[in-house]
């Protein structure tokens, strides 16, 4: 049997979303530090602090969108059933991560001082991944989506 490589990458890329929202969810537990750890903007941190509804509310609804990018990678991977708009999808997720990816990058070329290593990593793990969702649709070859 031989092994697909779009099959491969988009489990990676999977994995990354899906792994990505439980990140998110520990929030929920850890709390303010965690937020602030994530890089969550002031507000979320400060709503936090203060014991709203809001900060893990929008923790869990950012965590959802994950795990659909992820289930759009497992889908284009043929591991679940197809998703409407598989195609659109999953060109349109490549997008969004590969421009998440690059412009941290770029600003670290142009001002290295404004770009924190931490930044600069989730920024190439974002900028691989867009590249996962990419490549691995592209090597699942003539499937119909």
């Amino acid at each position: 049997m031989k092994l697909n490589y779009g099959v491969v990458f988009l489990v990676i890329a999977a994995f990354i979303t899906i792994f990505t929202a439980f990140a998110h969810l520990s929030c929920i537990y850890f709390w303010p530090e965690c937020f602030s750890s994530q890089m969550a903007p002031s507000v979320i941190v400060e709503l936090a602090k203060e014991g709203t509804l809001l900060a893990p509310l929008g923790t869990v609804f950012v965590s959802i969108i994950f795990i659909i990018l992820g289930c759009y990678a497992l889908s284009a991977a043929g591991v679940v059933r197809k998703l409407p708009l598989l195609k659109l999808g999953i060109y349109s997720i490549a997008f969004l991560c590969i421009i998440r990816g690059v412009l941290p990058l770029q600003l670290w070329l142009r001002q290295p001082d404004k770009v924190s290593e931490l930044v600069l990593y989730i920024g190439l793990v974002w900028l691989l991944t867009g590249l996962l969702y990419f490549f691995g649709f592209r090597a699942m070859g003539k499937i119909k989506v």
